[in-house]
């Protein structure tokens, strides 16, 4: 029998293999998806991570049909010209369309969280219903912010043994090394100037226009932990949308989908498909 650990990095080391492709507008964006029932769940990644980032979180939704995009720029998604939120969500519109999804249950992490507010506010006939993980309507990093200080410091080529990635990838150690492994592979593969162009685009982001648009059914999922977006980020979120169930991560940082993601999955699962 083969050890667990070695499972892990067959599977992650398998991950880029899965990726399909659909030419939306000028750009070809990556997609890995698992057939299941309807509703599809579309999932979206954060900042430096690609699809991968729902691999922990995908067996917890097994039978459901998935969609797991590379969001411009990241994994084996082609970059273009523009990063900014409106940039990402037009995409994703165009993916629903091209794969003729019907009304999909949208799962946005971090900037796929921020970039699943301003899909519901310019696309509000193409989804069924919205789940903002781990998400803010206004990121409000400084200058001097720990995020943007190491970003602004990278240099080509990015090595994924860089010890950035353990304050930016930190998380419980239930988390599997050849996952985390995996997302640092891949966050490293983005050029440095791509990391800091997307990244000033988060910064100067303010979605309270775009949350008040919101009709869609929401599920805000938060972890009590998180360093980036917390409690202060979520009382704007359910203060934006009032009508949006929250669920707290108790014991998960900025990745609930990493650290608990059967607590995610039953979240998702009872608000939407239950």
């Amino acid at each position: 029998m083969r050890p667990a650990a070695l499972d892990a990095w067959a599977e992650q080391d398998a991950w880029a293999g899965r990726k399909q492709f659909a030419n939306i507008g000028d750009l070809d964006i990556a997609y890995v998806e698992i057939s299941g029932a309807e509703p599809a769940l579309l999932l979206m990644h954060g900042f430096t991570d690609t699809s991968r980032s729902f691999s922990l979180l995908a067996p917890h939704l097994a039978g459901r049909r998935l969609i797991m995009p590379d969001l411009r720029g990241h994994g084996a998604s082609q970059a273009g010209k523009g990063c900014g939120i409106a940039d990402f969500a037009d995409d994703i519109a165009g993916l629903i369309r091209r794969l003729r999804l019907d009304r999909p249950v949208v799962i946005g992490h971090s900037l796929g969280a921020m970039v699943s507010i301003a899909l519901a506010s310019r696309h509000d006939e193409l989804i069924g219903g919205l789940v903002v993980l781990a998400g803010t309507l206004k990121p409000d990093f400084g200058r001097d912010h720990p995020l943007v200080t190491n970003v602004q410091v990278l240099r080509d080529p990015i090595s994924p043994t860089d010890p950035f990635y353990d304050w930016w990838h930190a998380c419980l150690p239930v988390v599997p090394q050849a996952f985390l492994a995996g997302l640092a592979k891949d966050a490293s593969a983005m050029p440095a100037a791509r990391w800091r162009a997307i990244l000033e685009e988060i910064r100067q982001a303010d979605l309270t226009g775009a949350a008040q648009a919101v009709q869609a059914r929401t599920l805000i999922i938060a972890g009590a932990r998180d360093p980036l977006f917390g409690k202060a980020h979520q009382q704007v979120l359910q203060g934006a949308l009032p009508e949006a169930v929250l669920v707290q991560a108790e014991n998960c940082g900025h990745n609930p989908h990493w650290e608990d993601p059967a607590l995610v999955a039953r979240a998702v699962i009872e608000a939407f498909v239950g």
